[in-house]
């Protein structure tokens, strides 16, 4: 009974979320508007951490396999993709090393303010 309160309370904030892309102008997407509003209730102690700690565990744990299907989709639409590829793969290991280089330099950042040292 616990996981399904703490499901229904996601499915709640996220279905917020599509509630504020259906009245709000902005091109983004609704599933980032509920992130931002769990990340809110959250942050305000409207929702405290361990009403949705359980549930959250358990959908990060299955995530991999909700890529299944866009996988399966990539394979189906071999053909369209296969002209491209190259480029595709370039391009996506160019933003993957940056976004790995951003990452670690805001890193070190957060930890130097914090002087945090070293292990």
């Amino acid at each position: 009974m616990k996981f399904l309160r703490q499901f229904m309370l996601i499915i709640l904030i996220s279905f917020f979320g599509e509630i504020c892309k259906t009245f709000l102008p902005f091109p983004i997407p609704a599933s980032v508007y509920g992130l931002v509003l769990m990340l809110v209730c959250l942050v305000t102690g409207l929702v405290p951490l361990n009403r949705v700690k359980d549930a959250a565990f358990f959908l990060i744990e299955i995530m991999p396999v909700m890529f299944i299907p866009a996988a399966v989709g990539l394979i189906d639409s071999w053909g369209a993709l296969k002209p491209v590829l190259f480029p595709v793969s370039v391009i996506t290991v160019v933003i993957t090393v940056l976004v790995m280089a951003v990452t670690g330099r805001v890193s070190q950042k957060v930890v130097e303010k914090r002087g945090i040292e070293n292990e």
